[in-house]
């Protein structure tokens, strides 16, 4: 008895440790959203569609809430860290399961240089001339690269020593960049509010609707919530996860939309009517908010910006190291990954080879990227396919696995999760062709490291897998296709016209969300989980 209480022991050693409250996942949450995208977003946002950038943030807001519903409910369900790359391994089986993975991660894990590189892009409009140099012709140079580099090594030390530095460190970091876009929205609206350029200087939609769209989609709006994972991916150290994730998953939404709508009307407010009567397109800033602070003379704001440039990425650049570390250890239990990845330091109960190899891949990401913009939009695509899982997932195990216990399982989700899966799908579909396209691509390229571990395996229950991922398998392909021959509007050869390219998309995505919900089945991944639950509460956990 004593020596299988030791077993047991040992392997509770191994788990990750639950030490973060509700409000500290809050701040995680809040922290992840709230990064480079405040400080780039607006801008971005307002070059593609004008003053209607508002409304494009709206929509992605809501796009975002539908389908972090689905998530929060797995999320508790599945307390786990690194849980969003194991839900459709649980619903479908290991080949959705892979893919939905290596989506999830590659859309987080290069969150992290593009935060880097936020930071010194910023300061590249100090007033000196080395810093002048560090970003010239909207891509950083070596030393503006060595630069994000060394920040992405602070992200990861601040991650080395443990979840409870790091939540700590988060808790203060979130606070202080908080304050600083309500001091950016104040300053610029009571300093120049021009508003004029709500509809005189400029139309609302100058460029049409199809842009507004386009904006949500690619103008870095979708990539600015993305933060909304961090929680649900940190679920396994959370006290009271079926209360916390669900609380920290839509409070941290709800805040950002707030914030950004405000930081949008102020940006739009602020520029100059004679410079807007150019066209929204014109404007070009490497720091846009602390471009408009200095031409405005609030160079006590000015300072504050660049400050917070450093503060605000870091601390999204932070949480991201500490979230993607969580999902490469998921996916080595998942058995796609090597087993030295799912080693977890004794202590400090972080699972540091995952971290080094992160770092690694942060480096690539930054070599290939030299820019906010550049990396901006293929993040946010990118982050769009990781979502679609999510709402399929949580509908199949409702249908399969009834017997699962559901601490949170929320109202009218039978309408949430189709909506939510449509609303990604059209996301993915305004991106435009070609990008929808590569983007898809690249969600394929890994497959081989799949079959890899899979012959190791011996190719067990193959056939069933590849039964239920036939719809995503067929989806991704069907998509780039839909993206092809879309509208003009949407980058597309216009074999569809306006609006009826989005009508068939929104067809297109329910015949697959459904298909994919009825393929699920109750895999044994499901009773492999139940097994280590078991262990780890008979010891206490």
């Amino acid at each position: 008895m004593r020596a299988r209480r030791e077993t047991l022991e040992n392997k509770l050693k191994s788990s990750i440790q639950r030490n973060i409250g509700p409000m500290a996942l809050l701040l995680t949450g809040l922290g992840s959203i709230i990064g480079s995208g405040w400080l780039f977003g607006a801008w971005k946002a307002a070059k593609i569609a004008g003053p209607a950038a508002i409304v494009a943030w709206v929509i992605g807001a809501v796009v975002i809430l539908a389908i972090a519903l689905t998530y929060a409910e797995l999320g508790a369900m599945f307390p786990e860290s690194g849980g969003m790359v194991r839900y459709a391994r649980y619903s479908h089986g290991a080949l959705v399961g892979f893919i939905s993975a290596w989506a999830n991660w590659i859309a987080i894990v290069s969150v992290i240089p593009i935060e880097a590189e936020a930071s010194i892009q910023y300061m590249s409009t100090w007033p000196y001339d080395w810093a002048h140099a560090l970003f010239v012709n909207e891509s950083l140079t070596p030393m503006g690269l060595a630069l994000s580099a060394l920040l992405v090594i602070v992200y990861f030390m601040l991650n080395y020593w443990g979840v409870k530095v790091f939540a700590r460190a988060n808790s203060a970091i979130t606070i202080f960049k908080f304050l600083i876009p309500g001091a950016t929205i104040a300053g610029l609206m009571f300093s120049g509010f021009h508003s004029e350029n709500f509809g005189t200087a400029s139309s609302f939609a100058p460029y049409g609707w199809p842009a507004v769209l386009t904006a949500v989609a690619t103008s870095g709006i979708v990539f600015s919530f993305n933060g909304f994972q961090s929680p649900v991916n940190l679920a396994g150290e959370a006290r009271h996860p079926a209360r916390s994730v669900p609380f920290a998953v839509i409070g941290s939404i709800l805040l950002a939309l707030v914030i950004y709508v405000l930081l949008q009307v102020a940006y739009i407010g602020a520029v100059s009517p004679g410079d807007v009567m150019k066209g929204w397109s014109h404007f070009d800033f490497a720091s846009p908010f602390a471009e408009l602070a200095l031409a405005l003379n609030l160079n006590w704001l000015a300072i504050l910006l660049y400050i917070d440039a450093f503060v605000s990425p870091s601390g999204t650049g932070t949480t991201y190291m500490a979230t993607t570390t969580r999902m490469i250890y998921a996916m080595q239990r998942n058995n796609t990954m090597p087993k030295m990845f799912g080693s977890v330091h004794p202590f400090y109960g972080v699972p540091r080879p995952a971290m080094w190899f992160n770092l690694i891949v942060a480096f690539i990401f930054l070599f290939f990227f030299r820019g906010w913009s550049s990396l901006a939009a293929v993040i946010s695509v990118a982050t769009v396919i990781s979502y679609l899982t999510g709402p399929v997932s949580l509908m199949a195990l409702r249908r399969s696995a009834t017997d699962l216990d559901r601490p949170l399982k929320l109202p009218l989700m039978g309408v949430i999760a189709p909506f939510a899966f449509v609303c990604a799908s059209l996301v993915l579909f305004w991106a435009k062709w070609p990008l929808t396209g590569e983007i898809i691509l690249l969600m394929v390229v890994a497959l081989p490291v799949y079959f890899y571990y899979q012959s190791k395996t011996g190719f067990a229950g193959w056939g069933r897998d590849l039964k239920a991922a036939w719809w995503l398998v067929a989806y991704l392909p069907s998509m780039a296709v839909m993206s092809l021959i879309g509208s003009k509007d949407f980058g597309g050869s216009g074999l569809l016209p306006y609006g009826w390219d989005m009508a068939a998309v929104t067809v297109l995505a329910l015949i697959f969300y459904y298909w994919g919900v009825h393929t699920g089945y109750r895999t044994t991944y499901l009773d492999e989980r139940e097994s280590r639950d078991d262990i780890l509460h008979e010891v206490g956990a």
